[in-house]
């Protein structure tokens, strides 16, 4: 997770999507749109930290629940999400997020 974090922030798309599972609901063929889409948003917020809440490993499937802190224009996008990785071939990729709501 935090090294995903550290890829928004440096906008290194080619990492994030080398660290997405193909099963995940972003995952898309079309690398260079999928590449300009991240960069969008990486060039657009601002990332300004990242709290792990809870991590819970397991050998193949692991959560990691945190809160990401990031804005916009001066404003507050921060969220917070229990995100599910899976370990394949000794690498963990992003399989999904559930968002959080907190008050």
């Amino acid at each position: 997770m935090r090294s995903r974090y550290c890829a928004f922030f440096l906008s290194l798309p080619e990492y994030i999507i080398k660290t997405t599972h193909k099963n995940n609901i972003d995952y898309t063929q079309n690398i260079k749109e999928w590449e300009n889409d991240i960069l969008y948003f990486t060039q657009n917020f601002n990332f300004e930290k990242l709290t792990i809440i809870k991590n819970t490993p397991d050998d193949d499937i692991s959560f990691v629940t945190f809160k990401a802190q990031i804005s916009c224009n001066g404003k507050d996008e921060s969220f917070t999400e229990k995100s599910k990785f899976e370990k394949i071939n000794n690498r963990w990729l992003y399989l999904s997020g559930e968002q959080i709501i907190t008050a």
